[in-house]
């Protein structure tokens, strides 16, 4: 009996805690629905609204989209990213291609239209206005910031599409959040490739128009695709036509187009995966088995990853010992294993830098010589200028007191006579001993080397107040010890 109420106890404890976890859960699930859903903060109305009047590109717009093409131009140029981050903030480019997406999710085949006029219309315009600034603009070079623009991977793909979530979430929000459209702007950098294409055309390289048009194309196609799976997720009202067949049909050449953009993207990043980690290992071959054995001189490298080969030049001779260690030391590191190592020497030319390398330090100390020497002088020039000035001095304070005290001759001279002076103050000090008449005590305080013996020092002392009394012609002087 016992055993059973116990088992009954256990099962009611079992189903209290099932029941506990189960609220637990629903709660917790209650709480990311109501942190990731954003229909019900959404106008519908309005947003279809706003990406129809950034359709457009008469007028202001047209001037607006020149403007920030030469902006950004020239940023890619000076390869400056802050200008081109600039001309990203007021480029009208974003409004056709929300429009693209957006009439395709509504099926609205006249916006479609609309869109793709007016996204052909600042496509071309900008290209053109591109070509003209490289054309004509002197300064041609090949920056970082142009070449960063002809490769596209599956990087700018991921890009283009999360950037265009973005953008339509907050287009889609009642009360857009502007700088979540500004961050997306640059995110996916739709200007630079334009500018891009536009200098690969200038100059004459096609392979630099074809690779920015194509990041151009992917940014394009996966902002409207975001923009497409946005809008039907928050079930905007489709117009109704006539022939709804018309707007499946649209729906997915768009999706098929996205896909075959996609598939040669996906290939590019993993070409450019590969050639980072032959890289990373072959950069870690020379760093700690060539740069770092002092027993080599490297001159120069190269890698030929098509025909799989590594070629070193050293200066001097390479031992057959070294030059199979470094052999099997490449073995060790993946994804170059296979690769046939080089050896090249150059023994004259070890001579010639070490020869080189002499005449440089000669010149070096020859030049160390000239510059102390130079600061020889000044210190010497500056002594004499000193002096000259001390002696100025004393000179009109005896002009203007007969009693004063010419400080810098004596200090000079009582370190010649006493070598073993380290320090000498004087000074003129009044003092009373009737309290009524003052009398002028001169003070002269001594600091002697502390090696020096005290009767040394004591016998120094008598000798130096008396030569300075005679110096001064004056009985009234006192010596003291520092």
């Amino acid at each position: 009996m016992e055993e059973n109420k116990h088992e009954e106890v256990v099962e009611q404890s079992k189903q209290a805690i099932q029941e506990d976890a189960k609220g637990l859960w629903e709660k917790i699930k209650k709480f990311i629905l109501e942190l990731l859903d954003f229909r019900d903060d959404t106008d519908h109305e309005a947003t279809i609204e706003a990406i129809k009047n950034d359709i457009s590109i008469q007028g202001a717009t047209a001037w607006i989209l020149v403007c920030s093409i030469f902006v950004a131009s020239i940023g890619l140029n000076a390869n400056s990213t802050a200008v081109v981050i600039g001309a990203m903030l007021i480029s009208p480019l974003m409004g056709p291609i929300l429009g693209v997406g957006m009439s395709i999710a509504i099926n609205d085949i006249d916006t479609l239209r609309k869109s793709l006029t007016n996204l052909a219309t600042m496509i071309v315009l900008s290209l053109l206005t591109a070509f003209l600034f490289f054309f004509l603009f002197p300064l041609r070079e090949e920056t970082s910031e142009l070449l960063g623009r002809v490769r596209p991977d599956i990087r700018d793909v991921l890009i283009a599409f999360f950037g265009g979530l973005a953008l339509i979430i907050a287009r889609t929000k009642k009360g857009t959040i502007a700088s979540v459209i500004f961050g997306v702007a640059i995110a996916t950098a739709l200007m630079p490739p334009l500018c891009t294409a536009g200098y690969g055309l200038a100059i004459g390289n096609f392979d630099y128009f074809l690779g920015a048009m194509y990041l151009f194309t992917i940014n394009t196609i996966f902002i409207a695709l975001a923009t497409f799976l946005v809008l039907k997720l928050l079930g905007f009202t489709m117009i109704r036509y006539v022939n709804s067949a018309k707007r499946k049909r649209i729906a997915r050449i768009a999706s098929v187009i996205a896909f075959l953009v996609m598939i040669p993207a996906v290939f590019t990043f993993i070409g450019v995966y590969r050639e980072s980690v032959i890289s990373v290992n072959y950069n870690k071959f020379l760093k700690t088995k060539v740069l770092d054995n002092p027993n080599l001189w490297l001159q120069r490298e190269n890698i030929d990853v098509s025909n799989k080969t590594i070629n070193l030049f050293f200066n001097g001779d390479v031992s057959d010992a070294t030059e199979s260690f470094l052999k099997n030391e490449l073995k060790s590191f993946s994804k170059i294993d296979s690769y046939h190592l080089v050896i090249n020497e150059n023994k004259a030319r070890s001579v010639d830098r070490v020869v080189d390398a002499y005449d440089r330090a000669v010149a070096e100390l020859d030049e160390k010589d000239n510059i102390i020497k130079g600061l020889h002088m000044e210190i010497d020039d500056l002594k004499k200028t000193i002096a000259s000035l001390n002696q100025r001095i004393e000179q009109d304070a005896l002009d203007r007191d007969k009693n004063s005290i010419p400080f810098n001759k004596i200090s000079k001279e009582a370190k010649i006579r006493f070598n073993d002076i380290k320090e000498i103050s004087l000074a003129k000090v009044l003092s009373s001993s009737d309290f009524i008449k003052a009398d002028t005590t001169t003070v002269i305080s001594i600091k002697w080397n502390k090696k020096l013996a005290d009767s040394s020092i004591v016998k120094n002392e008598k000798e130096l107040k008396s030569w300075i009394e005679k110096e001064l012609k004056t009985k009234n002087l006192q010596i003291e010890r520092k």
